[in-house]
Parts: structure tokens; C-alpha cells; sequence
């Protein structure tokens, strides 16, 4: 690799985990306040549950459409415009007045954050190749931090009664001046065919062990949501836990995985993304028995740090293990795992709102569990097959 190159690459690495830390945010800031939003709307669990489908209908309508992008396009510049729609679509949730503007919100944030996370993921697997070491886990480990850093501004913003609108639109202002930076970045602009030579199509499955690969994601995805969306409510109405401290179990979710995924590259590179992905899945599913032992306020964190060191380096792997595959172009592969893994960490927890209206959080989080144990027999699909 030669000197500019290398120097390039650095800088682009610099910029990529920037935009993640930004994505990060936006999801903290709007898990922080999920309960202020839907106590707003006055709609029960399965109510609410609707909305937060409506956002993950949002992400699965940009899955494909982003993976076609990327291969036409290349992932960079999609990248830079789509962090600008982030942005804007998740202060529009602040600035939704009333049930229907909000649900229109949550599809445009659906929209954003669905595909955004398509195309930083394509950016982030062409610097790792240009770096020739892995860096991928290190990428959600910032995404990880933002999204803890922001969770924990958001206990400080109800704490200070801060209205949801100027909340949203004061971390707005925080990370707009960052977009200029992210835009002067410059990079070879990379387009990607399949096997065959043709062009990437719209919508594409995945395909062999991939399939394995986006089912492994999709359960640790759906335990990240629940955590996500859920934990605060679930420590509020199951087990009475005060409104204003309930956010720091995904803070301190979010503290495991930065703290997982930040080492996970040295982790993955000494003993191989199979026995990592083995051993994470178990340890996940001991987090999730933690969580709804329901023993008290110190069994549910400490539950959710032990789930967060499981699950962290589980999608970052299946992320990798896509851009790589011999067998699709990287935006098709990326879309196809993202539809069945990322798309769990929305679509999923509507799912779970429907089984907490119907018997209880604690059933939902069961539900994780149960699902967490098929982690360790997917794991052997990690392995790259030419």
C-alpha cells in the first residue's frame, strides 16, 4: 500500500467511525425518550408497538433500495447525503405534534437510519480491505458509545424537564457541524458488481450460508432492540423502578458493547470469528437470564452488561462476513444480511411490544432468550467458502 493510500485510508477510517458515533446518537437520544413519547401519545404497548413497526417498515423499504445504490454508486457519497437525512428525520420526531405526523416521523426515521446503516457499513468494509486488518468491531464500538452517550443526556434531559421537541432539536445543532467534515472527505468512488458481471438488483436474498449469517444477526439484533426499546419500560412498569434512572440500563448495555467491541478486533483476530461468535452467544443468553430474573434493580443491569458484552461483536461479524462473501456484490450482501439482522432491531420490538401487552416484558425479554440459544449452532456460518 502506498504512502497516500495508507494516509487516506486513515482518514477515511477517522471519518466512518465520526458517522457512526452520529447514527449512535440518534438511536440514544430516541431510546431516552421513548417513554416520555409514548406516554404523549397515550397509546398502550400494542399501540405503541404499531409506530415502532411503522419505523422498521421504513428501514425495510431502504435496505435493498441502499444496497442497489452502493453498488451503482459506491457506499462514500451515499454515506455523506445520508447523514444529513438522519439528522433531519430524527429531529422531525421531536417536531411531530400529534399521533399521525409522528408515525409519518418514524417512517422517514426508519428510512434514514435503515439505510444509513447499510452505506456506512459498505464505507466502513472498504477501508477495512484498504487497511488490510480488521476494524469493523471497532466501528460499532462507536456507534455503542454514541448511543450510550446519548441515552445518558437523555436521563440528564428529563431530569431537567426537558421538552422531547427541544431535546431532539438541541442534539440536531450538536451534530450538524460535523457533516461539513464528512463531506470534505474524500474517497475513490467504488462500485461493486455480482459474480457474473452484472449490476446489483433491486432486491436480492441472501444466499447459502449467508442465510445462516442473517439469521445469527437477526437474533443478536433483536436482543439489542429489546434492550433498546424496552428495558426502560420494563424496569418502569414490571418492576417499579423511577422514570428518571431507568435509561441507564441501556447506558449500561451500551458501556458492554463499546467495551466488547472496542477489543473485539483483537478478540476476533486471535481466535477467529467462529469460537467468538460461539462463546458470545453464550454469554448472552446468561445476560438475558439475569434480565428477567426480575431479583431487583442491580440483577437487571447487571444483566444488561452481560448482554451487551454477548451481542456486541455478533453484528459487526455477520457485517464483515457479508461484504466478503465470494458470492454476491457487497451492497446485495450487505442488504440481504441487514434485511434479516438489522431489520430485527426494528421490527423486532414491536413484535415484543405485542407479547409484553399480552403477558408481560418480562415474557418478551423471555423471548429473547429463548431465541439467543440458536446463536452458537449459526455461528459456523461465519466462516468465509470460496
Amino acid at each position: 500500500m502506498s504512502v497516500s493510500i495508507q494516509r487516506q485510508a486513515i482518514a477515511a477510517r477517522r471519518v466512518v467511525s465520526a458517522i457512526f458515533f452520529m447514527c449512535g446518537t440518534s438511536i440514544g437520544t430516541w431510546a431516552s425518550r421513548i417513554p416520555n413519547i409514548k406516554s404523549a401519545t397515550g397509546l398502550d404497548e400494542s399501540g405503541f408497538g404499531i409506530l415502532l413497526l411503522v419505523m422498521a417498515c421504513g428501514a425495510f423499504v431502504a435496505f435493498p433500495i441502499t444496497g442497489m445504490l452502493i453498488d451503482r454508486l459506491g457506499a462514500a457519497p451515499m454515506t455523506k447525503l445520508l447523514a444529513v437525512a438522519n439528522i433531519i428525520s430524527f429531529v422531525l420526531i421531536g417536531l411531530s405534534p400529534n399521533v399521525a405526523l409522528l408515525t409519518a416521523a418514524l417512517f422517514l426515521a426508519g428510512l434514514s437510519i435503515g439505510a444509513l446503516d447499510i452505506s456506512m457499513n459498505g464505507w466502513g468494509a472498504e477501508v477495512e480491505k484498504a487497511l488490510e486488518r480488521p476494524i469493523m468491531s471497532s466501528y460499532h464500538g462507536l456507534y455503542s458509545l454514541g448511543a450510550g452517550v446519548a441515552a445518558l443526556a437523555g436521563g440528564l434531559a428529563i431530569m431537567a424537564d426537558l421538552s422531547v421537541l427541544s431535546h431532539f432539536v438541541l442534539w440536531g445543532i450538536v451534530a450538524a457541524p460535523f457533516l461539513v467534515w464528512y463531506w470534505r472527505q474524500s474517497w475513490p468512488q467504488t462500485k461493486t458488481e455480482n459474480e457474473d458481471g452484472s449490476k446489483a438488483p433491486l432486491f436480492a436474498l441472501p444466499k447459502g450460508a449467508l442465510v445462516l449469517v442473517g439469521l445469527m444477526a437477526l437474533v443478536a439484533a433483536l436482543g439489542e432492540g429489546a434492550v433498546t426499546d424496552w428495558a426502560a419500560l420494563y424496569q418502569i412498569e414490571d418492576l417499579g423502578i423511577a422514570e428518571s434512572i431507568a435509561p441507564a440500563a441501556f447506558t449500561i448495555f451500551s458501556i458492554a458493547m463499546v467495551i466488547m467491541r472496542l477489543s473485539g478486533d483483537k478478540v476476533i483476530a486471535r481466535f477467529g470469528p467462529v469460537p467468538t461468535a460461539r462463546v458470545s452467544g453464550i454469554v448472552a443468553l446468561l445476560g438475558c437470564i439475569l434480565l428477567v430474573s426480575g431479583a431487583g434493580l442491580w440483577s437487571v443491569w447487571a444483566g444488561c452488561f452481560v448482554m451487551g458484552l454477548g451481542y456486541a461483536v455478533l453484528f459487526p461479524l455477520a457485517m464483515s462476513r457479508a461484504a466478503s462473501d465470494p458470492h454476491m456484490s457487497k451492497g446485495a450482501a450487505l442488504a440481504a444480511v441487514a434485511t434479516l439482522g438489522y431489520g430485527a432491531f426494528l421490527f423486532g420490538p414491536p413484535l415484543l411490544g405485542f407479547v409484553g401487552d399480552y403477558l408481560s416484558l418480562r415474557a418478551s425479554f423471555i423471548t429473547v432468550a429463548v431465541l439467543t440459544v440458536a446463536i452458537p449452532l449459526l455461528a459456523g456460518a461465519l466462516k468465509v467458502k470460496d
